[in-house]
């Protein structure tokens, strides 16, 4: 791991000063930036090894953290369109995932990794099954991932699935020189039970990771919740006892009030997936009044099947507009928090902010550049780059990408990886899976 740096051009740092800084540079080596300034300020005693990539009409930025996703459910992109939540997973999703191998997963992981690096996600936590194969993914892929095997206990099988899980956590935390840490993952409240769910919570707090779970996705989830155990899923994981460990609660869409004080209480970050929750039509999730609690809200893609695209440019664009009409309000969700969400705040939501979200001295190099050398990005003078980004950039603007001091993709082109291969294979091995 040489050393780069980062010349010539417009620096988003996405730190606590959210500094903007027009002409300026970032300097990293053995993975870690050890300058952010201005480009007349960069040291002289340059390391001999230096690589260099002019900036000139780019921004450059923090790498985007994925908070929520299932990246081998790339394989089911397109497969099941238009139906209701239940519906979908139960009739669809559920029978084809029955059918997939260790080896279908890390091909649709891998495809996931190459989607989210060409749309600058540099992070991603993913929850999904065989998830050694999805770690062999990232450690190829040069991407950055917290990744966490789902497990339910209502087949009777929990026990097995939390050893299981147990041990892949010791197994991969910290590994691909750290770009891998690990959760554990209990899938919902209405897919476990509150003993197997305690005993999550114990684990976790035993191996010091956080725990990766749905929480009231939908009104229905609520609704059952509540008629069988007389609370709601916020509730039932609150007595379980789960939110001892640091928790990442995905969706949060139907809570009430009462509930977004419980979350509050725990310190629970939360994974809003605007996109995801739009075409399943499970609900607008209370964002702002969660913020305004002080609740840590992260952006996050969920699966290709229930999205159908990992970009989070364009799941930024989506929360904004969403909780802007919903409340009728323009200044309902600016674009600046968009951007907190999507960097520095989804890190946190990981556990991560000490390490990437934003670019400073000490953290880990994760950078991209936004080729803002185009006709929807012009003019760049007169404006917040913070709603150009949101608002009118997409992922394709995203031009070269750092992850850990090391590019691994420069001009839209992928370094390391087979591009056309991977999508050959996804595409042969989704077909199997279609047709059974």
């Amino acid at each position: 791991m040489g050393a780069l740096l980062i010349e010539d051009v417009t620096v988003i740092t996405m730190d606590k000063y959210r500094r903007i800084i027009p002409k300026g540079a970032v300097l990293a080596e053995s993975g870690k930036i050890t300058f952010v300034g201005s480009v007349d300020e960069v040291p002289n005693d340059l390391p001999a090894n230096l690589g260099r990539i002019s900036g000139r009409g780019r921004i450059a930025m923090p790498g985007f953290v994925n908070t929520h996703t299932h990246a081998a459910m790339t394989l089911f992109r397109g497969y099941a369109d238009d139906l209701p939540l239940q519906e979908w997973l139960e009739t669809k999703i559920f029978p084809i995932e029955a059918r997939l191998s260790a080896e279908d997963v890390y091909w649709g992981t891998l495809l996931a990794c190459m989607e989210m690096i060409r749309s600058g996600t540099t992070t991603f936590a993913d929850m999904y099954f065989f998830m050694d194969e999805a770690a062999k993914a990232v450690e190829e892929s040069g991407i950055r991932a917290c990744l966490s095997i789902g497990m339910g206990s209502l087949d009777g099988k929990g026990d097995e699935k939390l050893a299981k899980s147990v041990e892949f956590c010791q197994r991969w935390q910290g590994a691909a020189g750290g770009r891998i840490t690990t959760m554990l993952g209990p899938h919902a409240p209405y897919t476990c039970s509150r003993s197997f769910l305690s005993k999550v919570a114990q684990s976790a707090v035993d191996l010091g990771v956080g725990v990766h779970i749905h929480i009231s996705e939908t009104e229905r989830e609520v609704e059952d919740c509540k008629r069988q155990f007389r609370m709601s899923p916020v509730g039932f994981v609150e007595a379980s006892g789960v939110f001892q460990a640091p928790v990442l609660a995905a969706h949060c869409v139907a809570v009430s009030d009462q509930d977004i004080e419980i979350l509050a209480e725990h310190d629970v970050r939360v994974a809003h997936n605007p996109g995801s929750n739009m075409k399943l039509a499970s609900g607008v999730s209370p964002v702002p009044k969660m913020m305004r609690a002080g609740i840590t809200v992260g952006l996050g893609t969920d699966g290709a099947a229930s999205n159908n695209n990992l970009d989070m440019i364009e799941e930024m664009r989506l929360a904004a507009l969403l909780h802007k009409v919903s409340l009728k309000e323009s200044t309902a969700m600016p674009a600046r928090t968009c951007l907190e969400m999507a960097t520095i705040d989804g890190a946190a939501c990981l556990g991560l902010e000490d390490s990437v979200g934003s670019l400073e001295v000490g953290k880990r190099a994760d950078i991209i550049l936004i080729d803002f050398d185009a006709p929807h990005l012009t003019p760049t003078s007169t404006v917040d780059l913070a709603s150009h980004i949101v608002y009118s950039s997409c992922g394709a603007d995203v031009s070269t990408v750092v992850i850990d001091g090391v590019v691994v993709m420069d001009d839209r082109k992928i370094i390391g990886i087979d591009e056309e291969k991977v999508m050959s294979e996804v595409d042969r091995r989704a077909l199997r899976l279609v047709i059974g």
